[in-house]
Order: C-alpha cells, then structure tokens, then sequence
C-alpha cells in the first residue's frame, strides 16, 4: 500500500501501471533504475491531453552532456528532428520530450515553435546555473534538444508546453529514484499500456559505471534505425564519436530487429547521453578491451528495451522471434526474418493459436533470398515441423497447437546457404490492433 501511495503522489498513471496486462507480460520484470550521477529528470502535465497526465519531461545535465543519436531513415520527417540534426551540439545540456504531439507535418509553425521553446529553456537552465553552480555554465539554445511523440500533422503546442516548461525546471532535482524514473517512463508513452525501463552496470577498465535507459514504442514499429523513442544514459567518460559508433553497431540486432506492424514512424530516435562523471580511461577506439563489457552491456540494454518495445505491441498477445540460421549473408537472412515476422497471414494463424506453418514457407518463399529446399529446416521452438525438406514424419498437429496457446513462441529456420544468422522480433496481429488503431486519435 505504501509503494501504491507513493506512485500515486507522484501521478504516475496506476491503471497503466498495475493493469492486468502489465502484470501479464511477456518481459521480466522492471528493474529498479536509481541514481546517476550527472542527470536530473523532472515531469509535469502540460494538459496536451484530455485526461491529466505527465507529459512532458526534462531531462537536465548540469555538466553537459556528450552525445549520439540515430534517427529514422523515413523521408518524412518531424521538425524536432529536423532541429536535432541542425544544432550539432558539442555537449547537450537538455532532452525535452513530449507527448500526443508528433510534431511532424507543422512546417514553419512546429519549427519555430521549437526554436522558442530552446530559447526560453535555455535563459532558464542559465539562470539555474547561475543560482546552483560555483562556476556556472553558458547554456545555448543549441544544446537542447527534443524528443516528439503522437499524433501526426496536428498544430504544435508550443504556449501548452511553454507553460509547463518553468514547472519542469522548478522540479529538477539532483538525485534519482526509481519512482522518479517510472514517472519519467510513463511520460513518454502513447498507445502503450506499460513503461519500458532496462538497466546494466559494468566495466571500463577497472571503473565501474552504469547505463540506464528507457524507450516508448507500441505501434508504427519496424526498422529503419531504431524504431520508436528510446533514451539510454551512462556515467562514463566516453567522446561523441565513440558514443556514435557503439549506438550504430548495437542497434543493428536490437531496435533494427523488431517490428510490429512493419510501419516506421517519422519521429524514430534514439540517443545515448554520456556525463562524463565516472573518470574512466580515455577511449580512442570501439575495439579496445577496456570498452567491451560497456559495449556488451549497452546491447543488453537496447535490447532489453527492443523487446519491451515488441511485447507491448499494440494489441499484442504473444511475443515472437524468428530466427533464420545458415544463410548465405546476414542481409539474406534478415530479409528471411522480416518476411516472416512482418506476414499479416503469420500473424494473425499466431493469434489464432493455429500451427499453420505453410504460411511461413510463403513467407520465405517471397522474402527473396535462395533456399537449399533438400534441407530446409523450420521448427516451432523445439518442434521439428520441416526437416530436409519434408514434412517430419512424427509431426504432431495437436501437439503444436498446444505450443502456440505459449505467450513467447519461437520460429526457427534454416536456409543451409551458408552461415550466417538473424533474429527479428515481432508480436502477433489481434482485433485489438485494429480497435486502437481506428480509434487512435479519440
């Protein structure tokens, strides 16, 4: 009851939170984010919706932040990401994030909008760090940043969000807990019904340091970068171009290897902010030894989230991955996995708890790729469907159809090309998704 009270203080959304839903799911459960040194979140209601709600966020680093993003590849894009790519900061002193309002298709108006709001930003972190810092930093409009989420060719609310931006500097506090990090997730999220929060700690050199990270996603999910709203934040010492290049190799297996629907959205992103409070060694190159717990660590992280990201799918009621084995290239057999993942007639048989495995031989058969058909392999888990080619002679139709009442169910392929591999990770097509989906912007 105590905990309840607490999140309940705090407006965290508890029918969100504690729904049955979220007590049913297909991830482990949240782990416990607490403080980082270098960061401070705040959260408010900027009344974008009709319900009152936290929706817009701040993250703030007092020190300034080194950086690296990645960004959709849709050539639509949002004007917040348009501003992203434009300012080139140095160091980021601040990611504002709001929701219900995508930003995208506003023009002239949701840039501007956004040029205001960095101004107003930053003459207030300036004045904050003239009050809390010994030596005080000179805060630009070019260090901030945004993150837009929502409805597509709506007018930005700038006067709502600019309102509430006074209230998120006067909340900013300079230690975390995971209260405070749930409100933070919670936040960010649209058609989601749970929070996405991951964690790791590890190693560079002999210092230890932390990623934390949390993302938001549920529909319009399929790769082209990193597929929804995900934020990762570290302790380390690390420069923006190694920051960089360890977020570009680690999203290829994670946020690259999901889909929902197979729709990328015009505001995909993804950034990874460094605060440079632990004094690690300096490191000159992604290969180095001291660096590889902290990349390993990181791909946990995005993936962790990946996952929630897909498990959370709009109308989802199972978790799917489908692996594709011994292909000629990792790009063949990626194809292969998205051509299965992404099947509506794949998906909705995985709904329907129907073991229709010749709808995945379709699915591979239209992927592209060559297939050695005298050994081609597909299994249900450890259920050997096709073996050599051939139906499997011990193929137990009922047997299956009791694996597929599974919440997590696993598609395995063989192609017998070559030996490369390639997961991708999707969730099954309900009614419920076209429910919320018809009924988005209500």
């Amino acid at each position: 009851m105590y905990k309840i009270n607490i999140l309940n203080s705090m407006g965290i959304n508890l029918k969100n939170f504690l729904s049955s839903k979220s007590k049913n799911t297909k991830m482990i459960d949240f782990q416990d984010l607490d403080h980082l040194d270098g960061l401070s979140i705040s959260t408010v209601s900027a009344s974008l919706y009709k319900d009152i709600r936290d929706d817009l966020t701040m993250f703030y680093f007092r020190e300034g932040a080194n950086h690296a993003s990645v960004y959709t590849q849709s050539k639509i894009v949002s004007e917040n990401i348009k501003w992203n790519l434009n300012q080139k900061p140095k160091k980021v002193y601040s990611l504002i994030v709001n929701t219900r309002n995508a930003n995208a298709l506003t023009g002239k108006q949701g840039y501007e909008g956004l040029r205001k709001l960095a101004d107003l930003v930053s003459k207030h972190l300036n004045q904050k760090q003239k009050e809390d810092e010994n030596i005080p930093k000179k805060i630009l409009p070019k260090n901030i940043i945004f993150g837009c989420t929502g409805t597509i060719g709506e007018t930005f609310p700038y006067e709502k969000i600019a309102k509430g931006i006074l209230s998120l500097i006067n909340k900013i506090r300079y230690t975390q807990n995971k209260f405070i990090w749930m409100k933070a997730a919670l936040a960010i999220m649209t058609t989601d019904t749970k929070p996405k929060l991951a964690m790791e700690e590890c190693h560079i050199g002999n210092e230890k340091v932390k990623i934390y990270g949390i993302a938001k996603g549920s529909g319009m999910i399929y790769p082209n970068m990193a597929t929804t709203l995900a934020y990762l934040f570290t302790d380390a010492t690390l420069s923006n171009d190694i920051l960089g290049k360890l977020l570009k190799k680690n999203i290829t297996n994670t946020f690259n290897a999901i889909s929902c629907d197979g729709d990328t959205s015009t505001n995909d992103m993804a950034t990874i902010f460094a605060t440079n409070e632990v004094k690690n060694s300096q490191v000159k190159n992604i290969n180095e030894n001291k660096i590889k717990s902290f990349d390993k660590a990181l791909n946990n992280v995005l993936l962790n989230l990946a996952k929630r990201v897909v498990s959370d799918g709009e109308g989802a009621s199972k978790f799917i991955s489908v692996n594709v084995e011994k292909c000629k290239n990792e790009m063949e057999a990626k194809k292969i996995a998205f051509s299965v993942a992404n099947s509506p007639l794949v998906k909705t048989a995985i709904a329907g708890e129907d073991p229709n495995w010749g709808r995945i031989i379709m699915a591979i058969g239209k992927a592209g790729p060559k297939v050695n058909l005298k050994k081609l392999s597909i299994k249900f888990g450890n259920i050997i469907i096709l073996q050599d080619g051939k139906l499997n002679q011990n193929y137990d139709e009922k047997f299956t159809a009791d694996y597929m009442r599974r919440e997590n169910i696993e598609i395995n392929i063989e192609t017998f090309t070559g030996k490369k591999n390639f997961t991708a990770y999707t969730m099954d097509l309900t009614k419920k998704y076209i429910e919320i989906n018809a009924d988005y912007r209500s």
